[in-house]
Order: C-alpha cells, then sequence, then structure tokens
C-alpha cells in the first residue's frame, strides 16, 4: 500500500495513468467540437465555392479542464483511495479472527462479517493462514488454521447463538492454546466473566486487536403483569445519552396472522442505565400478546416471549339451562361466573363460536349433548392443550351420555340416574368430603366440615376409576374425576356447579379447587420444586436475531435443568431460549431474566479498539468514482449545450431527463417502512327477514321440507297469531318459515316443528345454533302430527324420525305435563292440551327433584322456568289454520264437541306463547287470591 499523507493507495501503480492527462489535455485541443448545424436555403448558392485558407475552432479551457478533471477522478477511484490508512509492521504470524458469537453480536452481524472478511482478505495478501472462532461454539482440538480464502467460503454460514459462551469450556479452551498468532477479537461489546483470562492467553500468543460495534447494546427483560398493566423494563449496557425507541407488541390476530398488536415510546434518560413503561391492553389483546422487542434491534435479548404468567385466562362458560327468571341464586353458572370475573376473562358465545376463539378453559355447566361437528371440535381443542371442565346436573344425570361406552370429553363412564338424599339411591344423610390424596391437584387444600353434598352423578366401576378420582366423598364415592387428553384434559364435577346439589360452590375451597385446576387466574412462575420430576418440549424457539420459529422435534428437557436455567446462566445450547411447554402450561425462557444486569466491556489501554470513536480505515474509492461520474455527465451536458442539442423541446427534455437521473438519490424500499393498513372487512348486513323479526313478535315454523306440510304450519301460525292479537296484548306479525341452515335463530321466541318422516338431519351448525337457542330461552313445539299413537313416538315413523332430530340436541329430562304445570294456567285453565287430535301426553322439562307443595297452595313451587322442549303430536297447526279469508282449513271432531276441542286447541297455543313470553310470572304470591278464587279454592 501507497501511503502518501492521510491517504493511502491499495493499487498505486494505477496512478501512472495521471500521467497521461497533459497527452490527452493536447489531444483534447486538437479535436474541435461538433460543428452547429444551421438549416438555410441560401446556402445552395455558395455551393461550389473553394475557400483555400482553413482554420480549425478549440474546445474552450474550461471544457478541456471538466475533462481532465474527470478522467483524474476515474483513474484515482480504480487505484483504491484509503483514507486513514492503519500502517501495521509486516508480520506472517497466523491470525485468529474471534467472535464472541453471543446474541450481543447479532445487533450489527453483517458489518461484523464484513471486518473479518476484510481481516481475511489483508491475511490473503500477506500469505498469513487464518483461523475463525466463535466462543459459543469452539472447535475441538488445535486451533484451525487454514487458508484465508477456504474461510471466506464458510464466513457466511457462520452465525451467532442466542446465549452467551460458557466460562468453563473457554477457560479449558484458553488453557490449551499453542504456538504463535497474533488475534483479532471482535467483541459483542458486554463484560463477560471470561474477559480477562481469556485476554491475557491471547496476549501471550500474540498481538491482540479488539473490534466492537459502535451501536449500544439494548437488552428487555421479562414482561411483568402489575396493577392492571403490562409492566416492561428496558436495559442498556453503557450508560449514555438520551434515548428515544419504542416497544412493539407482536401477536396473532383472530385469523392467525402475526401482527403488530401495540406500540408504545420507550425512553432511556441521559445517563440513566434502565428505562420502563408501562401498556394497558384490554384482556382479548392483551392475551394474544406473544412477545415484545426493543424496535430496530434485531438480537434475542431485545425480546422478551411471554408465557402463561402474564395472561389473564380466557375461559368460556356454557350453562345447559338459561337463567330465565332471573333468580342469579339459582342460575347453573351464577357462582362460577363470581368465582371467575374477578381473575379471569369470560367470552360468550356458542360453543363453535367458543372453539374457534380458542380459550384456555371451557367450562360445561350441566350440558349434556353435544353435536358431532361440535363435539370434535372441542375433542381436537382439548388434545392441543385445551382443559374441559364439565359439571353434572338433571340433564347430564337423566341423559344417556357415558352410559354404554366410554365419552372421550367426559373422565369415566356414568351410572343412570343418580344418588341423592332420600332418592332411590339413597344417602342416610349428606355426605361431606374426604381429604385430598396425594397425587391430586388439591393435595394441601383444608376441606370445610360445613361442605356437603346432597346429591352426585355415579361413575361406573372400573380399573381407571381410582386413578381419574382427585376428589371423592367420605364414602369413598368419586366427586372430582380428570382424564388427560393429548395435550389437554377433562375433568368433571359429579355435582351442579350451584348450591342445588351441594354447598361446595358457597365455600372457599370452590374457588381453590379452581385455581389449583389453573381455570381462575394465570399462574405464577414456578418455584424449583415444582418443576421437579417433570418433563417439558420446546414449543416456540428464538435465533440470536430475537427471531421465533417453530422448534423442530427436539428431546424434552427435564424440569430440574429448566429451572436451573431459569434461575441462574440463562439459556444454553442443550436448553435453547423459547416457549417451553408442559402438562397444563407454558414457560418462557428468556436470554434476559428479571435479575439479569448487563454492563459494557472495559478493555485495557494497551490493546487498540476499532470502532469507539476512534479513526479507522475508510474506503475513498466509491467516493472518486461517483465524483468521476458526475463530472463526465456534466461534461456531456455542456457538450451537447456547445453543439445547440439542448435546444427545442426536445433536447430541454433530454437535458432535464439527464439532470434528473444525476440527482436521483438511491431509493428503493425502506426496511422500516410501515406497510399499508390493510382494509377492515365490511361486517355483513343483517337479512331483512331477520330485521324484521327482531322488530316485532313473530312466530317462526321449521320448515320440514315437504311442501304441504310447511303451508299448514303456515296458516296455523297465522290463526293462532290472530286469536293472540283478538284475546292478549300481544300483538304478533305474519309468522315466518325458518330455515335451519341459513336463518338467525334468536330473533323467534317460538318455533314449531312439524316432524315428517322424510324430513332432512340438521347439519352440526345448525344443531350449534340450536342448542344455543334451546340454552337461552328459546320453545321448541315438537309436533309428530301422528296423535302419538305408538306411545310417544316410539314406533311411528315420524316418532322415529323425531328421536333421530333429537339425538344433536342438548334436552332436558322431560316429563308428562304435570296438573300444577304454568301452561295450565298462563293464560286459561286448562286441563288438557288437544289439537286436531285429541288426548295423549304432552311433555315437558321435568321438575326439580326437591319440588314440594307449599300447605295451602294448589300448586308446587316448582320455579322450573320456561321449558325449552314441548313435545307432542296432536297435529295442532292443523287444529289453529286459517285460510287467506279467515276460514278455518280443517274439521275438528264433529258439531260442537269438535268446535270445543279446537277451542281448547286454541287456549293451549295462547297459554304456550304467554309462557314464552311472560314465563313462570303466574307462580308469583301477588296472583295467588285470583288463581284460588278461579280454581274454587
Amino acid at each position: 500500500m501507497l501511503v502518501l499523507g492521510p491517504i493511502g493507495f491499495t493499487a498505486p501503480w494505477l496512478l501512472l495513468g495521471l500521467a497521461a492527462l497533459p497527452l490527452l489535455w493536447l489531444l483534447l485541443r486538437a479535436v474541435p467540437p461538433a460543428p452547429v448545424r444551421r438549416r438555410f436555403p441560401g446556402v445552395a448558392l455558395l455551393l461550389g465555392l473553394d475557400d483555400r485558407s482553413r482554420q480549425s475552432d478549440r474546445t474552450p479551457w474550461w471544457l478541456l479542464l471538466l475533462r481532465l478533471l474527470g478522467m483524474a477522478a476515474l483513474i484515482v477511484g480504480f487505484a483504491g483511495p484509503v483514507l486513514d490508512p492503519e500502517t501495521r509492521a509486516e508480520t506472517r504470524a497466523p491470525l485468529l479472527i474471534l467472535f464472541d458469537g453471543s446474541w450481543a453480536d447479532a445487533r450489527d452481524w453483517p458489518a461484523r462479517s464484513a471486518r473479518a472478511e476484510q481481516a481475511l482478505d489483508e491475511a490473503g495478501r500477506s500469505g498469513r493462514p487464518a483461523a475463525v472462532v466463535s466462543l459459543t461454539d469452539l472447535p475441538p482440538g488445535a486451533l484451525p488454521f487454514q487458508a484465508p480464502g477456504s474461510w471466506q467460503e464458510r464466513l457466511p454460514g457462520l452465525r451467532p447463538r442466542p446465549w452467551g459462551g460458557d466460562p468453563q469450556q473457554i477457560a479449558r479452551w484458553a488453557s490449551e492454546l499453542e504456538g504463535d498468532f497474533d488475534t483479532l477479537w471482535l467483541s459483542d461489546g458486554l463484560r463477560r466473566p471470561y474477559r480477562e483470562d481469556l485476554l491475557a492467553a491471547l496476549e501471550a500468543r500474540g498481538t491482540v486487536r479488539v473490534f466492537e460495534g459502535s451501536r449500544p447494546v439494548l437488552a428487555l427483560a421479562p414482561a411483568v403483569f402489575e396493577d392492571g398493566a403490562i409492566a416492561l423494563k428496558a436495559l442498556r449496557a453503557a450508560p449514555g445519552p438520551r434515548i428515544e425507541t419504542e416497544i412493539v407488541a407482536r401477536g396473532l390476530d383472530p385469523n392467525g396472522i402475526e401482527r403488530e398488536l401495540a406500540r408504545l415510546p420507550l425512553v432511556f434518560e441521559n445517563g440513566a442505565p434502565e428505562a420502563r413503561a408501562a401498556l394497558s391492553l384490554p384482556p382479548e389483546l392483551r392475551n394474544r400478546v406473544q412477545r415484545f422487542e426493543i424496535a430496530g434491534q434485531r438480537s434475542a435479548g431485545a425480546v422478551s416471549l411471554t408465557d402463561d404468567a402474564l395472561r389473564r385466562r380466557e375461559v368460556a362458560i356454557v350453562a345447559g339451562r338459561d337463567n330465565r327468571e332471573g333468580l342469579r341464586l339459582l342460575a347453573p353458572d351464577h357462582y362460577l361466573v363470581q368465582a371467575l370475573a374477578p381473575v379471569s376473562d369470560l367470552i360468550d358465545g356458542t360453543l363453535d363460536e367458543i372453539v374457534q376463539a380458542n380459550p384456555d378453559v371451557i367450562i360445561l355447566a350441566d350440558v349434556a349433548t353435544l353435536p358431532p361437528g361440535t363435539a370434535g371440535a372441542i375433542e381436537d381443542w382439548v388434545r392441543e392443550g385445551g382443559l374441559l371442565l364439565r359439571f353434572a346436573g338433571p340433564r347430564l344425570a337423566a341423559s344417556d351420555l357415558a352410559r354404554d361406552a366410554a365419552d372421550p370429553l367426559l373422565p369415566v363412564r356414568l351410572r343412570a340416574g343418580g344418588r341423592s338424599v332420600g332418592g332411590a339411591m339413597s344417602w342416610g344423610a349428606p355426605k361431606s368430603l374426604r381429604e385430598f390424596g396425594a397425587g391430586s391437584p388439591f393435595e394441601g387444600l383444608e376441606v370445610p366440615p360445613d361442605v356437603t353434598v346432597t346429591a352426585q352423578v355415579m361413575a361406573q366401576p372400573d380399573h381407571e376409576l381410582a386413578a381419574r378420582t382427585i376428589a371423592s366423598l367420605t364414602d369413598g364415592t368419586p366427586l372430582v374425576t380428570r382424564a388427560r387428553m393429548g395435550r389437554g384434559q377433562v375433568v368433571l364435577f359429579h355435582v351442579t356447579a350451584n348450591a342445588e346439589w351441594s354447598s361446595l360452590p358457597l365455600s372457599g375451597l370452590f374457588v381453590q379447587m379452581l385455581e389449583r385446576l389453573a381455570v381462575s387466574s394465570g399462574l405464577a412462575r414456578p418455584a424449583p420444586e415444582d418443576l421437579a420430576g417433570t418433563v417439558w418440549t420446546l414449543d416456540t424457539v428464538l435465533d440470536a436475531f430475537g427471531a421465533p420459529d417453530a422448534a423442530a422435534s427436539l428431546a424434552g428437557v427435564a424440569g430440574e435443568e429448566l429451572a436451573q436455567r431459569l434461575a441462574g446462566p440463562g439459556p444454553g445450547p442443550s436448553v435453547p431460549p423459547g416457549l417451553y411447554a408442559g402438562e397444563a402450561r407454558r414457560i418462557a425462557l428468556n436470554v434476559i431474566g428479571p435479575e439479569t444486569e448487563i454492563a459494557a466491556s472495559r478493555w485495557p489501554e494497551r490493546i487498540a479498539v476499532e470502532g469507539l470513536g476512534i479513526g479507522g480505515e475508510r474506503g475513498l474509492k466509491g467516493a472518486a468514482l461517483s465524483a468521476a461520474l458526475l463530472l463526465l455527465a456534466a461534461d456531456l451536458l455542456a457538450s451537447l449545450a456547445l453543439a445547440g442539442r439542448l435546444r427545442g423541446a426536445r433536447g430541454a427534455a433530454g437535458g432535464v431527463l439527464i439532470a434528473a437521473l444525476l440527482a436521483m438519490p438511491g431509493g428503493g424500499a425502506k426496511a422500516q417502512d410501515a406497510p399499508p393498513a390493510e382494509p377492515q372487512a365490511a361486517r355483513p348486513p343483517i337479512s331483512q327477514k331477520a330485521q324484521a323479526a327482531a322488530e316485532a313478535v313473530v312466530l317462526g315454523h321449521v320448515l320440514s321440507g315437504d311442501a304441504a306440510t310447511d303451508r299448514i304450519a303456515a296458516a296455523g301460525l297465522a290463526g293462532l297469531s290472530r286469536t293472540l292479537f283478538e284475546r292478549t296484548s300481544i300483538e304478533p306479525a305474519a309468522p315466518a318459515a325458518v330455515d335451519l341452515e341459513s336463518d338467525a335463530l334468536d330473533v323467534y321466541p317460538f318455533l314449531y316443528w312439524p316432524v315428517t318422516a322424510g324430513q332432512p338431519i340438521p347439519s352440526d351448525g345448525a344443531y350449534a345454533r340450536l342448542n344455543a337457542y334451546l340454552r337461552t330461552g328459546g320453545m321448541i313445539l315438537f309436533d309428530t302430527l301422528d296423535a302419538d299413537v305408538a306411545g310417544f313416538g316410539a314406533g311411528a315413523p315420524n316418532g322415529r324420525r323425531l328421536q333421530e332430530l333429537a339425538a344433536g340436541l342438548d334436552i332436558p329430562p322431560l316429563e308428562p305435563v304435570p296438573r300444577d304445570h304454568v301452561l295450565t294456567r298462563a293464560f286459561y285453565l286448562l286441563g288438557d292440551f288437544p289439537g286436531r287430535h285429541a288426548g295423549r301426553d304432552v311433555w315437558v322439562e321435568a321438575a326439580p327433584p326437591d319440588a314440594e307443595q307449599v300447605e295451602g297452595m294448589p300448586f308446587r313451587n316448582l320455579n322450573d322456568n320456561v321449558t325449552p322442549v314441548v313435545i307432542g303430536g296432536n297435529d295442532w297447526a292443523s287444529a289453529w289454520a286459517i285460510d287467506e279469508n279467515g276460514a278455518r282449513m280443517f274439521p275438528v271432531g264433529r258439531g260442537f264437541a269438535g268446535e270445543r276441542q279446537r277451542e281448547i286447541a286454541l287456549r293451549f297455543g295462547v297459554n304456550l306463547i304467554m309462557h314464552v313470553l311472560t314465563g313462570n310470572y303466574k307462580s308469583d304470591q301477588v296472583h295467588v287470591p285470583a288463581l284460588l278464587d278461579r280454581l274454587g279454592q
């Protein structure tokens, strides 16, 4: 290298071209510029004339100077000028290029790779062998000195690791170094425990130079949830001037696509080693956050993965019976809501919507039957890590669920019926709880003596029952059972979620049991003893640049080793940073722990350090060639101007184009440019049919697929609507035909469902909407149209079809309408419920087993809510039906007796709709005197 003052040249022989510039000056002076052409007709008169004296014009001196400067800049540029070249003593000693190779290197890895490549070029020109070593991936044996060219080929494959070097391994490696060599140490800028000893070992072998990047080392501590907000803390290695940056929260949107969910400013004050910020997010958005990162920092230390310790649990509660009377203490989900609302985020919706929302926990309170498609979706959700918590109740006890074969959504098989105080399988007295045994998640909880159980569903004894029982009564019968399914689990409380069967929901033990099942709140960071004996799998891994990726099939990590990494040294080769999944939760192992501190490295004065504000080599080749290009372009414009080529519209346009190309900066898309905002999808408009039904009382009939049956059903509801308008304060609108596959159901308070033998089975989605409709106050009148001639439809074609249709519905236990049911007195006092056919039983939701008749009252205090289904076969629609002129369409019976039967059928329809719209208000004490008077009491 030729050094002339502050500038050196890597190819000085090219400067000999500057000696040719005087010759170029003479050559350019001898060549005149191109003549200017003028169009003039009089030139023709001069043809044939001979000018014996000729004289050539000369190029202007300023244009010659411009050309010479351009050529000189071109020659200097190719000569490789370097500002402030480093002068080093010539040596043939091998060169060791040493990377720290940690996550802190990732912030400016391209600059480090470029510096290593430059050092390999210098070693190649000097004929020195070289070796490239990373302290996070030490080679075995002696240093691998090879030709620099071979290392240049492998250098692009070298990557930093998302952890620091192991001090013990580095000390052992340093003690085994042999021979003399020089070292270029590409430091990550952090103070390391092995720094001083390793530096001494390297200086004993030769000279040591250090390269450190100029960008500050920033890191992000794990986020914590404090006082209703997410507390964030960022660190920097070296206190310095004020820095303004941002923290970005990233996670999945509802479509499963990773997006930026939030961004907040973060400020390091002048001289402050850390900065703090607080982020408040809605629960739904907060639970979607998967990681926080410092904007513009590409390192694993600037990323903090989130786990279950930050999140409030998302819990969905689905009750088999709706609290239609507004009596909160009797609602199936009242105590669950009271226990979970302060510490969890409760979500609502249909089961299909809930599964798509992917909550942490789904609670089914006395839900017996699920549509096949919904059941399969819930089963898949459980296998992926969900917790399904079920509570028993009258519906579950009366259903055939898990009787003959095991049900995947129940931990054990169930016996028919149940056991209660005074029942067929009775206890002499209420039973209390047994102390929780070893291995139970409730182990160590104190059992209050006043917690008793009066009824429960019974489990079928088998060889797995004992292993699946996690809580039991004093007589040994299971109270809570659990079964694992994939990564999730199914838990069944054999009692109700309210105080109907036990006093457990009234106690503090109920809340503690929910906490132990990880239902009520997120989990705190586990203690080492909690992780002992467990195995964890890596679900998401973090590379050194802070990019998360799905983990490959790696062996499980022992809980003891994970606990050790969480408490002290942080991640390493055997336990990389990432998200670890266990049986019931996930734990994030980040590069920066809650107690981690970082500090800048300090080098002795004898060590030459590059990149910390001191002068260093800076290439001037690009600047020289750019100047040459500009000068030559200016020469082009000047030549065109002298030749008259820039005159006129075309010339002016060409000149402007050349000037614009010269002035155009290096553009292109910037990496930090934000993508354009995606358009929000418009919500589908509500159908006019549903909107009209929501604005009035509309009675609906389910399409059966048979045109004649559907016409009769529409005419029957029209006749019933007219009767309601004439006799009550209800003013129904025209009835509507309801398609279960496409229409909204919740706008119809009542559905009439005529059952035919060839009626198609609804889809899983339709069943899901039907179950939600029944749970939220809707009523369906199933009419088999056949007078129930086979006895509750057992053998008739329509009855068999009804059984197939009802298989996917969550229907409560049924019984014939009792004499004191509210249907017998909702508007008219009735003792029979005929339609076009007379007699036979009509079935409604069964009364609670503890319903008692109060002395002096003509009916029991049933508190039976609005029955969600009424089943019969009396063909009520034909008895109600009217034509377009308002005349009755079908005869009923004969003579006066037939008209009387039609009248009773209309009165039954009025009572039915009044029961749907008003509930059990007729059972209130305010109406007792009038009812007693009407009943003759």
